[in-house]
């Protein structure tokens, strides 16, 4: 029985180099955004399992019988045997029962299906493994916006994933009282990104791992050909990371990339390399600077930026608003490039210590004037905590306490 009110959060993340040439086997740098998932974890009504998605208007409850019944059901028995195994014959057959059971049309690909999809999927599976399945009441909430590209779907896996480990007793409840935070052990990590990169399947299909493996440990990662190694020290550096609320398509986005270097291969190649060498130097400059720059270590990486976002339109994977993204913020002597997929989306700038407020302000009133949504926030945040209700910001509380 669980008896304590606890949250947890995550980050999101963006990428910082390697964009599309990742998908041809070059590095790439995914950093952690601190713009975070939060979800509150409090004793439920005995025998009940509620969830509330206020972002996305879900409010679910069901009976715990009901949902050991359905688990039984879906694993042929009650404990002991995996939900979904990878690559399983009858895994399809498993997410049909789900959604049948929560009320989700077959090929239903809202945000708000997906998320209880994915809730239903985790809590069944992992007390599945680790005992009944718990009456608590979860309330997630996030300041990513969905759909952009930063690691939203990831997050809400992270923070999901280890809170019902910690429920099930799978993991420790490291958080001692009177503390604000707590995080847990390497193998306790470990376990939170394996379950929460399944979670991300249900969502996503087929995804890379990268954005649970930030959301779990934060700081930086560096991906090359499916290998997820952490950066050994990563400076926590200001950005705006900016919206332009443009749809794009990744997949498309990803042919265009393939067709152009099939048409100009003795073009494109030295592009690609090119950007998987600003990759590796941008590696090399992180871990050597400290954990609070300098202005003096702003010029190169400012650089860098600049570079890739050339190269980035030379792909064909630019936009007029990510264009215009950069005058703007060029205008304010801050640089620039696009993160993701490309083709609108988001964009970050870097933003020095020795950048005056008013400049800063102005920035994002710019932004925000061109249609654009703006935040100022940091990259290299730590990856998934524990927290005392009482240490949240007072907006967080009152969204996670509201619903």
């Amino acid at each position: 029985m669980w008896e304590r009110s606890v949250a947890v959060s995550a980050p999101g993340k963006a990428i910082l180099h390697g964009e599309h040439a990742v998908v041809l086997g070059k590095v790439a740098l995914a950093v952690a955004l601190d713009l975070r998932t939060f979800l509150r974890l409090r004793p439920g009504a005995e025998g009940r399992l509620s969830v509330s998605l206020p972002g996305v208007g879900v409010r679910r409850s069901w009976d715990t019988a009901g949902l050991r019944a359905l688990r039984g059901r879906i694993t042929g028995k009650a404990r002991g045997q995996e939900l979904l195994p990878r690559g399983a014959e009858g895994t399809l057959e498993q997410l049909d029962a789900l959604r049948e059971f929560a009320g989700i049309s077959a090929g239903a690909s809202s945000p708000e299906s997906l998320a209880t999809l994915a809730f239903l999927y985790l809590c069944l599976a992992i007390s599945a493994e680790n005992g009944d399945v718990p009456s608590v009441d979860i309330v997630v909430w996030s300041e990513l916006p969905t759909g952009a590209g930063l690691g939203s779907s990831a997050a809400y896996a992270v923070c999901l994933a280890a809170a019902l480990l910690m429920v099930c007793g799978a993991i420790s409840c490291p958080l001692q009282e009177g503390e604000s935070t707590a995080t847990w052990t390497e193998d306790e990590l470990t376990l939170i990104n394996s379950w929460a990169f399944r979670g991300e399947r249900v969502i996503h299909g087929n995804p890379s791992g990268v954005d649970n493996a930030v959301g779990t440990w934060g700081g930086a990662l560096r991906y090359q050909a499916g290998k997820i190694t952490p950066l050994k020290r990563v400076p926590t550096l200001r950005i705006l990371l900016t919206n332009t609320k443009v749809p794009r398509s990744t997949k498309v986005l990803v042919a265009g990339v393939k067709d152009k270097i099939l048409k100009f291969p003795a073009i494109m190649n030295p592009v690609l390399d090119s950007i998987d060498a600003i990759s590796q130097e941008c590696q090399s400059i992180l871990e050597a600077m400290p954990a609070n720059p300098s202005p003096e270590h702003y010029p190169v990486l400012e650089e860098f930026f600049d570079i890739n976002q050339h190269h980035l339109n030379v792909l064909g994977v630019g936009h007029p608003s990510l264009d215009r993204l950069c005058q703007v913020t060029a205008s304010h002597s801050l640089h620039s490039k696009l993160t993701g997929a490309g083709g609108g989306g988001c964009g970050i700038t870097l933003v020095p210590p020795d950048t005056s407020p008013l400049a800063v302000e102005a920035a994002k009133q710019d932004l925000c004037a061109c249609g654009f949504e703006c935040w100022e926030t940091r990259i290299g945040a730590p990856g998934v905590t524990l927290h005392s209700c009482s240490s949240l910001s007072a907006q967080v509380l009152h969204v996670l306490t509201q619903s």
